[in-house]
């Protein structure tokens, strides 16, 4: 019988309604992987008891003859962004070590009740800052793929040239007779894509901020899709920048990702921002015959220094959305160059706010110097929790928010996202999709970039405009690079247009047959 943990979302469900196997032994195949998994450093909290109660209950359901839930015996992981009620949530900060909470994220109760379980809780960039997960307060996330490989000799050189020797060990691992270089697997939601990737879950959760689920998805050759803005509630997700977070799926081919979104989007009347609208059926509008879509090509995403692969993968997108009866145009979205600056003022500023509550007093970690005061156990509460890179937006963000600068900031941030809102809606006149590369680069090694915090930032160049628009946006993984580490290919759609989005994603996969999948080291 075909290994249990190779099935995707699609595969399990539809195993275990026709009685080809159990949800119980689904999930306690899925458990193994996991918890022979640590080197990955994916998951943050185990919790089989919760993948275990699940399967138990899809299994004494088909044996009573009831229909069973849209999601019954599929296991799943949990981005530990969102609040699970008796299971520890820390958005990966030491400000939040030793959190439980007393209530459900409206997403993850939305799968719960749709009959999935949980595998436990993923590792991610701390509070979903960061493109590499490295900024996590429990741990780098590594790619299930290695990188360059390295004998003993460059191994030893490798190692001297660190402006710390001991990260060496932290970055490479042993394979046989060679060192490896540890690889990212991208941010925020590196545990996600990771654990995914590493069939150690069929599908998992994630939240987008500038491109948070499809940048990792495009480092590790999965799939993953950010909804419109509003389309999945926010409440019980941790913020980070409330007018630009939102959930989506991550799974390993368009179809799932289409069921786990089914699942998780619907209206909720406790955010503000929520859509009142009803969940369309896009598993069941799923097409690969584009006959008569129009895809834009933006020029400007053509940035000075792309690798010609990823220029390369582009073009290879184009010729497969013309395969599948796409006409091609090229459109202008001439506010682009300053996507990136405006979104690294305006979610910085958000997050300034948002973390404001982290202060020792009503949860998370209190850290009260011997006779400080109230100012002194703020301050020292958050020099302690917080991260260098969560300092770095917190204060970012603070001072484009005071006095004297708020003008010419954060003022001007949100005049410019106005004007790129305004690009696509001027695009849409002539297409009704985009196809753009999702990453300027294939995953790079863990410490390549964390010393330089613009080049990191640049890792987002090609998912923030439409983050800042809150479209609906898609990563599929097209082809592999010449060391054989995945690349993807970005469909941005409409507003609400989820289902162009998946369809023109599910053109590119059937013509891709991206097969890839690392091998097992950890």
């Amino acid at each position: 019988m075909t290994d249990l943990t190779d099935l995707g979302i699609a595969g399990i469900r539809d195993g275990v309604r026709d009685g080809s196997f159990k949800a119980r032994e689904v999930a306690d195949a899925f458990i193994v992987k996991v918890s022979q998994a640590k080197a990955l450093n994916a998951f943050l909290v185990e919790t089989p008891e919760h993948a275990i109660a699940a399967a138990t209950a899809a299994d004494t359901a088909r044996a009573a003859g009831e229909t069973l839930k849209p999601l019954a015996g599929v296991p799943i992981g949990m981005k530990d962004l969102f609040c699970t009620k008796g299971v520890t949530t820390t958005a990966a900060s030491h400000i939040l070590e030793g959190f439980t909470p007393t209530y459900e994220s409206s997403v993850s109760q939305n799968l719960w009740d749709a009959g999935a379980g949980m595998l436990g809780k993923l590792n991610m960039d701390q509070f979903a800052m960061g493109s590499s997960n490295e900024t996590s307060a429990f741990g780098n996330v590594a790619s299930p793929y290695l990188g360059e490989a390295l004998d003993d000799q460059n191994a030893m050189v490798d190692q001297l040239t660190m402006p710390n020797p001991k990260d060496f060990n932290r970055n490479h691992i042993r394979v046989g007779n060679r060192w490896h270089k540890k690889l990212a697997p991208g941010g925020s939601s590196g545990g996600s894509s990771s654990a995914v990737a590493a069939r150690l879950c069929p599908g998992a959760t994630g939240t987008d901020t500038g491109g948070s689920i499809r940048q990792p998805a495009a480092f590790t050759g999965i799939s993953g899709i950010k909804p419109t803005y509003g389309r999945c509630s926010r409440w019980g997700t941790i913020a980070f920048a409330s007018s630009l977070d939102q959930a989506g799926p991550m799974a390993r081919d368009v179809k799932d990702c289409a069921i786990l979104l089914e699942a998780m989007a619907g209206f909720d009347s406790k955010d503000g921002t929520s859509l009142q609208l009803d969940v369309p059926k896009w598993e069941a509008g799923l097409s690969g015959n584009l006959n008569g879509l129009r895809v834009g090509i933006p020029k400007e995403y053509r940035v000075d220094g792309m690798p010609e692969e990823i220029e390369a993968l582009w073009q290879q997108g184009i010729d497969w959305l013309k395969d599948a009866g796409a006409t091609i145009v090229e459109v202008s979205l001439p506010h682009t160059k300053y996507a990136l600056p405006a979104y690294y003022i305006i979610a910085p500023a958000e997050a300034s706010s948002n973390l404001a509550r982290y202060d020792g007093v009503r949860y998370g970690i209190r850290d009260l110097p011997t006779g400080a005061g109230l100012q002194d156990m703020y301050a020292a509460t958050r020099a302690d929790g917080f991260g260098p890179e969560v300092k770095r937006r917190i204060m970012i963000g603070t001072y484009v928010l005071s006095a004297g600068f708020y003008d010419a900031y954060y003022t001007q941030a949100q005049k410019v996202r106005t004007l790129i809102a305004r690009d696509f809606e001027r695009a849409w006149e002539t297409c009704d999709v985009l196809l753009t590369p999702t990453a300027p680069s294939a995953a790079f090694a863990l410490g390549e970039k964390s010393a330089d915090p613009i080049a990191m930032y640049l890792n987002d160049v090609f998912t923030v405009p439409s983050s800042l628009a809150g479209l609906p946006a898609m990563s599929v993984p097209g082809g592999l690079d010449k060391q054989g580490l995945p690349l993807g290919l970005q469909i941005i759609g409409k507003p609400l247009d989820e289902q162009g989005v998946l369809n023109a994603g599910l053109a590119i996969e059937q013509r891709a047959g991206f097969t890839a999948r690392p091998e097992a080291w950890w």
